[in-house]
């Protein structure tokens, strides 16, 4: 017992220096990256000041790697799990009460983005809750730290490097680099942006000069809403209708023959375009009694297969699929925000 445990402390003391020395030397490689990183910042108009400040102070963080290395993939070809239990962990009473807490805190400045950019309130509120239960957790980890770890990993290089660039730009700008906490893959604020959405789409809301995503939530819903409208809101649209489908319905007739160019696995579940008329005359009946306009165009999804809950999903839906391509999130944000609404 005694040898093995000499034997032990010998591989324990050991140990180290090799452990060291690979540390050393992916530390070294880690700031060769940086170096790479900083000479294409220069090429986009960062200042050299800016990265003096920032890079030198970032490290590896093998958290992050973990974290990014277990997200459930799924096979194109596996099973698609019934979306009602989603339903139940994600629309609850609880977050349907903070929402309309919130709305109604809310409500002269949504009533202006409204306004503005057609985006209903509820919608944006729905966002809000999904993204970050409505400002109560928005994550704590280093957003440049987080990019350049998840960057010089190579994985998906080509989906982090920009949004380091990004981040560099954006602290170049003038955000300080102490607000950019949020989550490991690099997503910020209230409504949850990666910093090329940032840079694009942010929006001043309440008039200060400044797009504070991370503290202002005037700022968080116009910047929310700003989204939308870049991503093709039509006003006074709903996302979409739960319905009653009857058994007799042809499915294969009704079968979309266009091909998805993204995320197929979300769009091959609907159905063909058809207007509300179109549906109505093939027995397909709104479920709650409300009526969408004979000329909106829908398409038909069933996620929990034939004879339960199905909706009728408009153009707008597709617009709420842009923030979070997911047909689970693309409904509970539309249901939710319905609640928000009554």
């Amino acid at each position: 017992m005694r040898i093995m445990t000499a034997i032990a402390l010998l591989s324990i003391s050991v140990a180290p220096p090799m452990e060291d020395a690979k540390a050393q030397s992916s530390n070294s490689s880690f700031e060769s990256y940086l170096q790479e990183v900083r000479q294409k910042s220069l090429l986009e108009g960062v200042r050299a000041e800016t990265l003096d400040q920032v890079l030198p102070g970032l490290t590896y963080n093998p958290r992050v790697i973990e974290l990014d290395q277990s997200q459930p993939g799924g096979s194109f070809n596996s099973a698609i799990p019934p979306f009602a239990p989603y339903q139940r962990r994600h629309i609850t009473s609880q977050r349907i009460a903070n929402g309309k807490a919130a709305y109604r805190r809310l409500m002269t400045k949504l009533i202006d983005v409204e306004r503005e950019t057609g985006v209903p309130g509820p919608i944006i509120m729905a966002i809000y809750g999904k993204e970050t239960n409505y400002g109560s957790y928005m994550g704590d980890f280093n957003i440049p730290r987080s990019l350049a770890t998840l960057a010089y990993e190579g994985r998906r290089r080509s989906l982090f490097e920009p949004e380091l660039l990004a981040v560099l730009t954006l602290i170049d700008n003038g955000v300080p680099q102490s607000a950019l906490k949020g989550s490991w893959a690099g997503a910020m604020g209230m409504p949850q942006f990666l910093p090329s959405v940032y840079l694009r789409l942010a929006k001043d809301g309440s008039g200060d000069g400044y797009a504070d995503i991370w503290n202002n939530e005037y700022d968080a819903v116009a910047s929310i809403a700003n989204y939308f409208v870049n991503a093709g809101w039509r006003r006074g649209e709903p996302w979409g209708i739960a319905v009653n489908v009857p058994s007799s319905l042809d499915r294969a007739a009704i079968e979309s023959k266009i091909v998805p160019t993204r995320c197929p696995r979300v769009f091959n579940r609907h159905s063909q375009w058809k207007s509300m008329a179109e549906w109505r005359a093939l027995g397909v009946t709104p479920a709650t009694g409300h009526r969408l306009d004979d000329n909106i165009m829908a398409t038909l999804l069933e996620p929990d297969g034939r004879g339960n809950r199905a909706y009728l999903l408009t153009g707008n839906y597709r617009v709420i699929l842009d923030y979070n391509c997911s047909n689970f999130y693309g409904l509970a944000v539309g249901l939710l925000a319905d609640e928000i609404r009554s």
